[in-house]
């Protein structure tokens, strides 16, 4: 029998994709523990680690529909892997989420789905 795995989960309660991801977890034999970055906020070496997990540019976490992504000026900077990363840590509603790390990899739950590579 499988022991009990560990999953981070960071989420946001009001977001509809990550409560789906965090009801398709609880489904598994998992310990989840759950951060919500709102009420937690990410640090600059938290952010950094999730995008290296992640395999991505920065700028791919960033929610390009928010209203603070014109506003913060960060769509002129995209390039710039420090200014987008600080962007984030100053307005967290940029992440995209949720984000999930399991295995010493991440996903984002977009689809929810897509957390369920990580968990094997």
């Amino acid at each position: 029998m499988q022991t009990s795995m560990k999953v981070t989960i960071y989420h946001n309660p009001r977001c509809s994709k990550s409560r789906q991801t965090l009801a398709l977890l609880e489904e598994h034999d998992i310990d989840i523990e759950i951060i919500e970055y709102f009420k937690t906020p990410l640090d600059q070496k938290k952010l950094k680690n999730i995008i290296k997990l992640l395999n991505i540019p920065a700028a791919d976490l960033l929610r390009k529909k928010e209203s603070t992504f014109e506003e913060s000026g960060i769509a002129n900077k995209l390039d710039d892997e420090e200014a987008v990363i600080q962007a984030m840590i100053d307005n967290p509603v940029l992440i995209e989420r949720p984000i999930v790390i399991a295995n010493n990899k991440a996903a984002i739950g977009r689809p929810p789905e897509n957390v369920l590579d990580i968990l094997k």
